[in-house]
């Protein structure tokens, strides 16, 4: 085989090989690197509170866009809640509606709230934290409700 030949034949393989490297490389690159789960929402509900994104209580919370979530992060979202009930509460926390349903077992919701009692009218700013797992798998968005009660 004569030089040239050789060398054709080389830069012939070589750029096939680039070119199924480019091909491939991205698919397999957002395969490991591109695990976000997009979508992701928590309807609030409430029971004698008002939950708020400002101290003045001025701009109601009825929904929490999480945003892009991935394996293993936690999410936080700072909002103020006011008890509109005419005596001291405590609070409570709870999520139910999880879709899909086995969201419920990779994603937990907790807050910083300390059960203080909460004066009528009184408002407390409190940190939801959602806590994704690092194993989460079939999961492609998610939503839930999250459930804040005050007990007089």
């Amino acid at each position: 085989m004569k030089k040239e030949q050789l060398v054709a034949i080389s830069a012939a393989a070589l750029l096939v090989y680039v070119l199924a490297l480019s091909a491939v490389g991205p698919i397999v690159a957002s395969q490991l690197t591109n695990r976000t789960i997009p979508g992701n929402s928590g309807t609030l509900k409430t029971v004698n509170v008002g939950v708020y994104w400002d101290a003045g209580c001025t701009q109601n919370v009825n929904n929490i866009n999480w945003g892009l979530v991935e394996p293993g992060a936690n999410v936080n979202v700072t909002v103020f809640i006011r008890n509109e009930g005419n005596a001291p509460a405590t609070l409570s926390l709870s999520t139910s509606g999880w879709q899909p349903p086995e969201a419920a077992t990779y994603i937990a919701l907790s807050w910083n709230y300390n059960g203080q009692l909460l004066n009528e009218q009184a408002v407390i700013q409190v940190k939801f934290t959602l806590s994704v797992s690092p194993n989460i798998q079939g999961i492609t968005d998610f939503s839930h409700d999250i459930i804040i009660t005050a007990t007089y």
